[in-house]
């Protein structure tokens, strides 16, 4: 065999040298790329771990507002159902109640004729009774004989005189 010429030798020696100042700056880029992959690999990690637990305390925090909503929903409807009780039970009374607030309402439209009445009633009891006079002889415009009832015996009936009746204003 023969030896290559001194200058093929440098070459390649140069060439050899170049190859591994490049294996050297790719591992030196590789080991930068796998230690930027790794720190990016740990952010995304602690990321996901913080958005695990935030996701979590979202549920957590859901889960109170559903049940205090379902709380206050039961409240609510018992509420109601309390409402709608006291409501039948104000029908029932008002029902109760109606016919004597119609009979008030009777009362109340006749207060006023009764109160007339009353007065012409004391007045009358003011003027005391009529003076005796002879019942065969009545005073003019006076009141008549006694008017029998219907309940009276067919003798009584034949000796009183037919009634007349009529209005004074």
């Amino acid at each position: 065999m023969s030896v290559p010429p001194a200058l093929q030798i440098r070459e390649a020696n140069a060439h050899l040298a170049a190859v591994h100042r490049r294996a050297a700056e790719l591992e030196a880029r590789l080991d930068a790329a796998e230690r930027t992959v790794r720190a990016q690999a740990e952010r995304l990690a602690r990321h996901d771990q913080q958005q695990r637990a935030a996701l979590d305390e979202l549920g957590r925090a859901k889960d109170r507002e559903i049940a205090a909503l379902q709380e206050q929903l039961q409240t609510s409807e018992a509420t109601v159902h309390s409402l709608k009780a006291a409501v039948h039970q104000r029908d029932e009374l008002i029902q109760q109640l109606q016919p004597r607030a119609e009979l008030l309402q009777d009362i109340c439209r006749r207060r006023l004729p009764l109160a007339g009445l009353l007065a012409a009633l004391a007045e009358a009891e003011r003027l005391g009774p009529l003076p005796a006079n002879d019942p065969g002889h009545p005073l003019p415009g006076g009141p008549g004989p006694p008017l029998a009832n219907s309940t009276a015996d067919e003798r009584d009936r034949d000796h009183l005189q037919p009634a007349v009746f009529g209005t004074t204003v």
